[in-house]
């Protein structure tokens, strides 16, 4: 199969593939997303298939507006009334009880919920307009792998997998969406992100809890990336907790390091990532660096700097620490 480029005057020709049961990428303001028709079955089977993704890991719905949602969920509640009205579109993904019969099981994985999303990309808001329907939209990588934060990223995983890659340049935040659970008394936070716990109960005047653990309905996790490890490039990742235990590695052609300018500038080694010169510009770069020292075929180790403070931290150090399996350097 070809897998075919798309500028913005050729979303009518993606429009029709989805249309067709094929995959389309499509850009996000967080990573690049996987479309698929979330009411065709096969279509969506088709995207575990070229993710090489688990089937009982359910994956997010995306829409163009709240419209749209109303069609696939019970009802819409206050709480997301609210966080729609504040953060929509945007990097939020919003948990509800869906309408039975109106989503397949390969979407919901079996579960009564589905995760909602209204992306902030106009690019793919018109795919989804003009489609009339939501697509899926997971990360669009090989599964476990880091997501994909440009065009050139879903293309080196997935050429000749799915038929096209809407191209809208690279992403703005480089982190998944922030995922908040509203199907429970207490709403909660699953995966973290742009958007934090403490916004989210500005915005709804109430408690917002934060998952620690992988929330499961009979063995089913009710959000992506809860269940299996994610974000890992082929070489074993280590975290660096502490600047100073930067200067206990030693540094060879086969190990590579990424972590903030400043921290950089004091180590001696020819295989560096830059992080930029903040925790925020280190969440956009991430998945870069990680994705950058999976393509370079001698490095056998990495080491990325580890962050426990600001507002951003929970969602970069929740990715890194699945990209790194939990193993931090001492």
């Amino acid at each position: 199969m070809e897998t075919k480029i798309f500028s913005k005057k050729q979303i009518p020709e993606a429009v029709e593939l989805l249309k067709k049961g094929e995959l389309v990428a499509f850009p996000t303001e967080t990573v690049y997303g996987l479309g698929a028709l979330a009411t065709n079955e096969k279509a969506v089977k088709g995207v575990y298939a070229a993710k090489g993704r688990p089937s009982d890991n359910p994956l997010i719905v995306t829409v163009s507006d709240e419209k749209m949602m109303e069609n696939y969920v019970n009802e819409v509640p206050e709480r997301a009334k609210k966080l729609i009205k504040h953060f929509w579109p945007g990097p939020l993904t919003i948990i509800l009880f869906v309408k039975e019969g109106t989503l397949p099981d390969a979407v919901t994985g079996g579960l009564p919920t589905a995760a909602f999303r209204c992306p902030d990309d106009e690019m793919t808001h018109d795919l989804i307009s003009e489609l009339g329907k939501p697509i899926v939209g997971p990360s669009a990588n090989t599964s476990t792998k880091p997501s994909p934060t440009t065009a050139e990223h879903v293309y080196h995983d997935l050429k000749g997998k799915i038929a096209g890659i809407i191209d809208n340049g690279p992403t703005e935040i480089g982190l998944e969406s922030t995922i908040v659970d509203l199907s429970v008394e207490t709403p909660t936070v699953l995966r973290p992100g742009e958007i934090t716990p403490e916004e989210i109960s500005k915005v709804l005047g109430e408690e917002v809890l934060m998952n620690k653990g992988t929330t499961q309905t009979k063995g089913v996790p009710k959000a992506p990336g809860m269940k299996y490890r994610h974000y890992a490039p082929s070489a074993p990742v280590f975290i660096v907790d502490k600047e100073a235990d930067f200067s206990k590695i030693k540094w060879d052609k086969e190990t590579g390091v990424a972590a903030l300018d400043e921290v950089l500038d004091k180590i001696d080694s020819s295989n560096k990532y830059s992080l930029g010169k903040t925790i925020d510009k280190a969440a956009h770069n991430l998945f870069g660096a990680l994705r950058y020292f999976d393509s370079e075929n001698n490095i056998k180790r990495i080491y990325v700097q580890g962050f426990d403070h600001g507002a951003i931290s929970p969602a970069y150090m929740n990715r890194l620490n699945k990209a790194a399996a939990g193993h931090h350097f001492h």
